[in-house]
């Protein structure tokens, strides 16, 4: 989150009655909970569409709300066509905001436990093949002036499944290529190591002697990846880097950074990984999370058995 993004949410959040209840709110998510800034932004924008709705129905302090008032908030979201993990991210951020009020006595009652969250039918990721993926590593152009930093960086996000901020925010000092590992600062500041294979060690390489030298400025020194102006890459940047070679190696329109995040992960289990090396890589706290790339390994095996079955 930039310094202009947060200044614009708080901004519009204190012209609101309950927007400085909302914005402490925000201030102790980050500073005390260790939130990543891009759940903490998010959460600004729910509890804002939220704190707008309230005042509607002139409601002017946290200790106004009801249970009945966010039900009808929930009701209202879901006429508007809003999807069902949309509402549940909602109604999670209202219940964290709660939480918040009854610990720092705002409140005397927390009624959380009595919302509804909507069902949320499980959707499962999408995963390329591994023949797409090397189609899809292949494309960058040795031609090309970046081709070293765009090779490392889709090698490095196949190899370690990292998301996108993840990967802009490393550090040269977070690599030990002799070794074979990265450190990463994931959500919620936890680190985590993840080890790195010989492709992706080699195209690391490749870009920090052949190409970076010649990017690097005195203000970016630190940074791994770098632009061509020599600032240190932000995850917008890679995400259209990603974009932008899936459509030259003719992939999904759908492929995103998180979809290599994905493949990582599926590829590593339908090769037999367990599941805990596989949380603990992703950076997981909860392996339930996880567990949904069994689901799409079952599914690669559903379509196998109904393709070559003889009784299909």
């Amino acid at each position: 989150m930039s310094v202009a993004q947060t200044k614009s949410i708080n901004e519009k959040l204190l012209n609101l009655p309950m927007g400085k209840t909302i914005k402490g709110f925000m201030d102790y998510m980050r500073v005390e909970a260790g939130l990543s800034n891009n759940t903490i932004l998010s959460y600004g924008r729910d509890l804002k569409s939220f704190a707008e709705h309230c005042q509607t129905r002139s409601i002017k302090s946290v200790e106004e709300l009801t249970p009945i008032l966010i039900q009808k908030y929930q009701q209202g979201l879901s006429r508007s066509s809003f999807d069902e993990s949309s509402i549940k991210r909602a109604l999670v951020s209202i219940r964290m905001f709660l939480r918040y009020a009854k610990l720092n006595g705002i409140i005397e009652e927390d009624f959380t436990s009595v919302l509804e969250p909507p069902k949320v039918w499980q959707k499962l990721p999408a995963v390329c093949s591994k023949q797409q993926m090397i189609k899809l590593l292949n494309a960058p152009n040795e031609a090309e002036p970046y081709y070293l930093r765009d090779k490392a960086i889709l090698e490095l996000l196949y190899a370690t499944g990292m998301r996108a901020s993840e990967l802009a925010n490393l550090k040269i000092n977070n690599l030990n290529l002799d070794i074979g590992y990265v450190r990463c600062t994931g959500k919620g500041n936890r680190e985590r190591i993840i080890p790195l294979g010989k492709v992706s060690i080699a195209a690391t390489r490749q870009y920090l002697s052949g190409l970076r030298p010649d990017l690097s400025k005195p203000f970016s020194q630190d940074w791994l990846l770098l632009s061509r102006t020599g600032k240190a890459m932000g995850r917008i940047e890679i995400w259209r880097l990603v974009k932008k070679y899936a459509a030259r190696a003719g992939m999904p329109k759908n492929l995103t950074v998180h979809t290599l995040r994905h493949c990582f992960a599926t590829h590593l289990l339908a090769g037999g990984a367990d599941l805990r090396s596989i949380q603990e890589m992703l950076g997981h706290v909860d392996i339930t999370t996880t567990q949904i790339y069994t689901h799409v390994d079952h599914e690669r095996l559903r379509k196998i058995h109904k393709q070559f079955h003889p009784r299909k």
